[in-house]
């Protein structure tokens, strides 16, 4: 099967993948062993949930060892090979992207975070008027949220 005919889904359950790919579940298990490059996501749960990329990934493995003949030392350095030429550099930029992308989820959740204090301190004001404590300058609130911000980066480097 080619990737133009899989289903055109992000995400693929270990089944669905044993079905297109012509083989047992337990088969794919072993190549995960066996094949650094075949790595599919777990949920909490501990299911396997493949992307396109990694069922693409067993189809390949298939053709090598089934139909061309390799064994299993054969067909991961052939892989190795392939993968290396076809793709090249999108890995890493795919690393540096998803690092990127955790720094801004983490700023946004510092940034939330800080806006939480804020209406839990506008409520207080609200309903406690008279004992209402000062409330924090336009500045103070600037100086907060690029603390919080350059603490989330720093910690998540």
């Amino acid at each position: 099967m080619s990737a133009a005919s899989l289903p055109d889904k992000l995400f693929f359950r270990i089944g669905e993948v044993a079905n297109i790919v012509g083989v047992k579940a337990h088969v794919l298990r072993y190549w995960e062993e066996e094949f650094a490059v075949l790595k599919p996501m777990k949920t909490r749960g501990s299911h396997r949930v493949y992307r396109r990329r990694d069922v693409e990934l067993a189809v390949m493995i298939r053709k090598l060892l089934h139909e061309d003949g390799f064994t299993v030392p054969g067909a991961r350095k052939r892989l190795r090979e392939i993968v290396r030429q076809k793709e090249g550099q999108p890995e890493v930029q795919e690393r540096q992207e998803a690092v990127r992308e955790t720094n801004l989820r983490a700023d946004l959740l510092a940034i939330r975070e800080q806006l939480s204090l804020l209406l839990r301190h506008i409520d207080e004001v609200q309903e406690h008027p008279d004992r209402a404590p000062s409330a924090p300058t336009e500045q103070q609130l600037r100086r907060a949220l690029v603390r919080a911000g350059t603490r989330s980066r720093s910690e998540h480097r």
